[in-house]
């Protein structure tokens, strides 16, 4: 499979601004003063489904309420209702930009906080996936994913897309995201490149010695830290691991089915021979100029089809 053409890229780059062109941000008479909901939840409000109407309604109640807050400096919202293609199955992130001299108590009573917002079913710190300033939660019934990122108001400018911006008590948000472009998430392909090989040998030992459950696992994280990540990059796209691969680079998604595999150790080494195959055509493909490690990959590939080969 060969890289994608400027013309995917561009058919690609082209969808995602339509969509967000066509979200735009409206003021809606059933709102409070001051605040704006997406066009996105009002149009899908009346389709069939009323698909986004927990959405909706959540930050119509919380919104309210957050904003009575005086240490609350504004509120955005990110992510797939944010880029314009939220569905029944989105969660909501939002962003809760706080003065930053009452940034420290916010952040210990964040949890007591977004309990007077909304109706707070389970409530968690984010520091597994390296982000302490979030708070995950389950709000309901019925049931709604919210993630709340409590940011100080002199680092909301630090983002890799752009939120939307729903409050700006002082206007100061906007204006922060207007002077300061967001960054531009990269992949370190020499960072994986350095790793690559010896997590190809992990693999390969967890295949001889049968622990099929840590091999399959291992497939994950490959795709989700490796091939996923290439994958996106070949159309233009972040890298944000596997997310919504299927729509936006969906010969790539199916060129993965091939690392994909059941409970059964012949498939589970193809399954790495497969992402091994992936990972070479794909950096291949980019062109980037790194120091590729020869010697660590001759003996790492050699040493899972010695294992491979056991096993047959």
């Amino acid at each position: 499979m060969s890289a994608a053409s400027p013309d995917r890229r561009c058919r690609y780059r082209a969808e995602l601004s339509a969509r967000r062109t066509q979200q735009n941000w409206l003021t809606n008479p059933g709102w409070p003063d001051g605040m704006v909901r997406p066009k996105t939840l009002f149009v899908s409000k009346r389709n069939a489904m009323d698909a986004l109407f927990l959405h909706e309604k959540f930050l119509s109640d919380a919104l309210p309420r957050v904003q009575q807050d005086p240490r609350v400096a504004g509120v955005a919202v990110a992510g797939s209702i944010a880029r314009g293609h939220p569905d029944v199955y989105s969660d909501v992130d939002l962003i809760v930009v706080i003065d930053d001299e009452a940034f420290d108590s916010v952040m210990k009573e964040r949890l007591e906080l977004i309990g007077s917002w909304t109706a707070l079913v389970a409530g968690f710190t984010g520091e597994h996936v390296g982000e302490p300033r979030l708070i995950i939660t389950l709000v309901g019934p019925a049931l709604l994913h919210v993630d709340f990122k409590f940011v100080r108001a002199s680092d909301f400018a630090e983002r890799v897309e752009d939120p939307d911006i729903l409050w700006d008590r002082d206007g100061n948000l906007a204006a922060c995201l207007a002077e300061h472009p967001p960054a531009d998430p990269s992949l370190d392909l020499q960072w994986i490149e350095d790793r690559f090989w010896v997590w190809v040998h992990y693999g390969a030992t967890k295949l001889g010695r049968g622990e099929l459950f840590e091999v399959i696992g291992f497939l994950g994280y490959l795709r989700e830290a490796v091939l996923g990540p290439l994958a996106a990059r070949r159309v233009g796209a972040s890298p944000r691991g596997v997310r919504h691969l299927e729509s936006i680079a969906p010969d790539e998604a199916r060129a993965l089915q091939g690392t994909l595999c059941g409970y059964d150790r012949h498939d589970a080494g193809q399954a790495l021979l497969a992402c091994v195959e992936l990972y070479r055509q794909w950096l291949d493909d980019t062109e980037a100029v790194i120091e590729p490690r020869h010697h660590a990959e001759k003996l790492a590939v050699q040493y899972l089809h010695d294992v491979i080969d056991q096993a047959s």
